[in-house]
């Protein structure tokens, strides 16, 4: 019985480091790589969920099994190092998938913004970013805009590659500052004050939204926001075309 009372005590405190562990990934996933609302549409807080819990558990479990206090000290140490060992492996790998999925830009796409992911742009065509343009930044996603199309065979071969698989958004030869795009912004932004019209059974979750936003509801626009997971709403400023705010509604 005392042996077992020594060995909760153990994986108690190993619960306890590897909750405060997590405590910092989930700063680091939360609040720079998937920041609000990327938790929520890009599956960020599903995949670090995923990841964590396993190895939260997997460890304390495996210090209660092993850990005994009638072992030689340099053997229970051993066995201990190896758990931890076998714990930072697994959140490492963990964290890692979760990096690779990352999103990287919010993109707005001709008539519409898109969530991109890193996963999402294809490596080979990475180079083809311009200067003023990170490819794949790693401090959170940011705010980009497609160009105009150069030419007719260009929007041809650019729509052809998106109804395959390569969205436009994803391609990086195509971005460019959002600032450049904010007259194209707006001229396809529609009048937000519409929406609680248009969708009477989420008004309340909408009018919450706009009082958020800090602007009058006539003041602002709307688009779509097409996401891994899910379709939103991206809120902007109807005169800079600055994001305002989202709202989990499908505008489509």
């Amino acid at each position: 019985m005392t042996d077992w009372k020594s060995r909760a005590r153990a994986a108690t405190l190993h619960l306890g480091i590897s909750m405060l562990v997590a405590a910092s990934a989930a700063w680091l996933v939360f609040a720079v790589w998937y920041p609000y609302p990327y938790r929520e549409i890009s599956g960020g807080r599903e995949l670090f969920t995923l990841v964590v819990s396993i190895d939260v558990i997997l460890g304390p479990l495996m210090t209660l099994i092993i850990f005994n206090r009638a072992k030689p000290r340099a053997e229970l140490v051993r066995d201990l190092a190896v758990v931890a060992m076998i714990q930072l492996a697994g959140l490492g790998y963990g964290l890692w998938s979760v990096y690779l999925a990352r999103p990287v830009h919010l993109v707005f796409e001709l008539d519409r913004f898109r969530a991109v992911h890193a996963v999402d742009v294809p490596e080979e065509l990475l180079q083809r970013a311009p200067p003023a343009v990170a490819d794949l930044p790693r401090s959170g996603p940011t705010l980009v805009a497609v160009r105009p199309f150069v030419d007719e065979k260009e929007r041809v071969a650019a729509t052809i590659a998106a109804v395959q698989g390569l969205h436009i958004g994803a391609r990086p030869e195509f971005w460019q500052p959002y600032d450049r795009a904010t007259a194209q912004v707006l001229a396809k932004a529609r009048p937000a004050a519409q929406l609680p019209e248009r969708f009477p059974a989420q008004a309340g979750e909408i009018r919450a939204a706009f009082a958020a936003a800090g602007l009058p509801a006539d003041q602002m626009v709307y688009l779509p926001l097409v996401a891994r997971r899910s379709f939103w709403t991206v809120l902007l400023d109807a005169r800079s075309a600055r994001i305002v705010g989202y709202i989990p509604l499908d505008t489509l």
